[in-house]
């Protein structure tokens, strides 16, 4: 009885074995149901490559969105001024418009600026008056630098805006300005421009509407009382003139000043002011 039970366990062990045997067989046989599901799991082709669908990532990120609006109507202001030495005399500093030869100019300061109109062969631009206050000639340097000479059309020294103009068919983008009204403390903002100069063109910065309604005082303007935007978002020297605008790629704001030191040599940060856009477009119009 126990020689029949153990001849039968060892008939089922041998039985395993050759069962396996021909499933390894079969699935290693070309066309087997083993080889057609691997291929059909692996979407592989006789060339070996894998099959790529044929779906586009867009991007959805609101500030990338909203600089590729702007970014190309935000230029670079450069303030040329005679170049001069005390050899020339007191004159020669005090009047920059005389002998207005360019190869005699040198760049004096550098800010931003923003298209706000294009005509059929010029471009109107609106800054900050101390961008180019002093200045013998006008530079402006576009996104891609391409340089233009400017024209003063008007300024206002108490709103610290000028409106220039180029003639030029480079341009090809207009910032949108936004109702500066609607705007609420908290809400994101970003400041395009160019700090220290044209090197640094098309730079963004990001931060918050801190106060949509401050004052400035004559002692800290040197002229009058001004309504500005305060902002956290970083400002810095060359962004004069360049936007403030919403996630919407909106020019809420024009960049105008920073306070970088209060009483007694107090280092300030994240303290940036900018004109309003309700201001900046009762000025242009």
């Amino acid at each position: 009885m126990i020689r029949k039970r153990v001849h039968a366990f060892t008939t089922m062990i041998v039985a395993a074995f050759v069962i396996g045997g021909l499933l390894v067989l079969f699935s290693s046989s070309p066309g087997s149901w083993y080889q057609s599901q691997l291929a059909q799991a692996t979407h592989t082709n006789a060339a070996g490559t894998a099959t790529v669908a044929k779906t586009a990532y867009k991007s959805k990120d609101q500030a990338t969105s909203a600089y590729n609006k702007v970014k190309d109507a935000v230029v670079t202001v450069q303030n040329l001024q005679k170049s001069a030495s005390l050899g020339d005399g007191v004159s020669a500093f005090d009047d920059q418009t005389k002998d207005k030869q360019q190869t005699d100019y040198e760049t004096a300061a550098q800010g931003s600026g923003v298209v706000v109109k294009i005509g059929k062969d010029t471009a109107d631009i609106v800054t900050n008056n101390h961008v180019i206050e002093g200045s013998a000639a006008i530079q402006v340097v576009d996104a891609n630098g391409q340089k233009a000479e400017a024209t003063v059309i008007k300024r206002d020294t108490s709103k610290d805006l000028a409106l220039i103009r180029v003639k030029s068919t480079a341009f090809k983008q207009v910032a949108k300005l936004a109702d500066s009204s609607s705007l609420k403390s908290g809400q994101q903002v970003l400041a395009l421009g160019s700090p220290l100069g044209a090197a640094y063109a098309s730079t963004m910065t990001k931060g918050i509407i801190s106060s949509p309604n401050r004052t400035l005082a004559i002692s800290q303007t040197n002229n009058q009382n001004v309504q500005v935007i305060q902002t956290d978002a970083a400002i810095n020297p060359g962004n004069s003139g360049g936007a403030l605008i919403n996630l919407a790629g909106e020019v809420v704001g024009i960049s105008s000043a920073k306070i970088s030191a209060g009483a007694a040599d107090t280092n300030i940060e994240g303290m940036g002011f900018a004109i309003p856009a309700n201001t900046v477009a009762a000025f242009i119009k």
